[in-house]
């Protein structure tokens, strides 16, 4: 299942890209990114390249990459979004991964 959002933030560029595949009622694979639709980019280790000389933005990239690589193995251990637990400083990258879950799984029939 695919699915996509941009969560709360509809103001910005940004959309959580994912893709869900599901064996007998359980997520055993998640494959989540963030697409910069401005730059044509996917955010990644390196996205902080656009935030030099603004250390709070380096470090709120670097949170929300390490959400986007912890989250979707957090997600399938768990099974239910709501279960993983934040990681302080990525909430971004946690709520595009939430919005684009449930809107993969909105079609989905999960027993």
């Amino acid at each position: 299942y695919y699915g996509k959002s941009k969560a709360i933030y509809t103001n910005e560029n940004f959309w959580g890209s994912v893709k869900v595949i599901i064996e007998q009622g359980r997520i055993i694979s998640v494959n989540f990114k963030i697409i910069d639709s401005t730059n044509h980019e996917t955010f990644n280790q390196n996205y902080e390249k656009h935030y030099i000389g603004n250390e709070l933005y380096i470090q709120q990239c670097k949170a929300d990459w390490e959400g986007v690589q912890t989250y979707p193995n957090l997600l399938v251990k768990s099974q239910n979004i709501d279960d993983v637990d934040v990681i302080s400083g990525a909430t971004w990258s946690y709520n595009l991964l939430k919005y684009s879950i449930q809107d993969a799984l909105k079609n989905a029939k999960v027993e």
